[in-house]
């Protein structure tokens, strides 16, 4: 999520306190125990790739499908960031495999663009944007429901959904420029800071942006929200009305997707932010490569879980993919 994880090199973010690790041939030069690991890191994250592509294609399709886009316009948002990061996963981690010598000024743009990975998190950090703003948009729907009837038009949701994507790029993507470098042929992305002490405020800035205040939002908006229905749900035992139930039911649903959503970001990105708070505070310690690698894989795999969450627990997503298997629909 934030920059400090976004290659191997990020790694020697962590281990020194300085700046930049010179190594030959590579961003790092580690123990060939753990250049062994290095290559199994990057296929599992290729895998990954893949795999995240091809599952948020299909939940978008479902979301289409079953006509739920125009409903849940930003829940369709959240998977084409999704999506955007894991096909990004998809094309630089090949190019990582290949160790390709770069030169020159294809050579740069290749650096900063793809192996810096600052495209994949350009896409997953606005897909945190993009999952706080469906949040509080719920939070006025559910809570401030004619408030939101009165003032919500469609222009807010394509505003916020364009806030998402130019902040990530703020935060993300142009920091990478004056930060990165390609020095005897390799990559260093995001590792060549002018002073320490810019390269902590940076770090500490996004964690504290993009993790805790994410999921503090999840906590005060759900809190609020689940209180809210309960009440709901006592009036309709007493008052029973048909149609406002099936709608309440639609809402709680498409809710509870969000929480369970919104838990595993919090979880799958836990172990990153404490491998590397821990290596920002303790200067002299040097990190567990094995354990950046596991932290990372845990990281990315938020990506293309997510789709999962989508398929079990959406029910209109659920009826549509239920339709593309070939054995059910055989049986049926």
């Amino acid at each position: 999520m934030s920059d400090e994880i976004s290659t191997t090199s990020h790694l020697s973010v962590a281990m020194t306190t300085t700046g930049m690790m010179l190594t030959t041939g590579g961003n790092t030069v580690p123990p060939s125990s753990s250049r062994g690991a290095e290559f199994y890191f990057q296929c599992v994250s290729l895998l990954i790739g893949v795999v995240g592509t091809a599952t948020n294609a299909v939940i978008i399709y479902a979301l289409v499908a079953s006509k739920q886009h125009k409903k849940n316009l930003l829940i369709v948002h959240q998977n084409v960031l999704d999506m955007f990061s894991s096909f990004f996963i998809m094309i630089v981690y090949p190019l990582k495999l290949c160790n390709i010598y770069l030169t020159g000024s294809i050579g740069y743009w290749l650096c900063t663009l793809l192996l810096s990975e600052s495209l994949i998190w350009w896409g997953t950090m606005g897909s945190v944007i993009n999952l706080a703003i469906i949040t509080v948009d719920r939070y006025l729907k559910v809570v401030h429901a004619v408030w939101s009837r009165n003032n919500l038009r469609n222009w807010m949701i394509y505003l916020s959904m364009a806030f998402a994507w130019i902040v990530s790029f703020m935060a993300n993507v142009a920091a990478v420029f004056p930060t990165s470098a390609v020095i005897d042929g390799a990559c260093y992305g995001y590792i060549i800071w002018d002073n320490q002490t810019g390269r902590l405020i940076y770090f500490f800035g996004n964690t504290v942006l993009f993790y805790f205040l994410i999921i503090l939002i999840f906590i005060v908006c759900y809190w609020r929200i689940l209180i809210v229905l309960r009440r709901q749900a006592k009036v309709l035992a007493s008052q029973p009305s048909t149609a406002q139930a099936n709608s309440n039911k639609i809402q709680r649903n498409v809710i509870k997707t969000m929480i369970y959503v919104s838990a595993l970001y919090a979880i799958s990105w836990l172990p990153n932010y404490i491998f590397f708070l821990h290596a920002t505070l303790n200067p002299d310690y040097r990190p567990d490569t094995y354990a950046y690698y596991v932290s990372s894989i845990i990281a990315l795999l938020y990506m293309c879980t997510n789709p999962f969450i989508y398929a079990m627990k959406f029910d209109p997503v659920k009826k549509i993919l239920l339709r593309l298997i070939p054995c059910k629909n055989a049986s049926e």
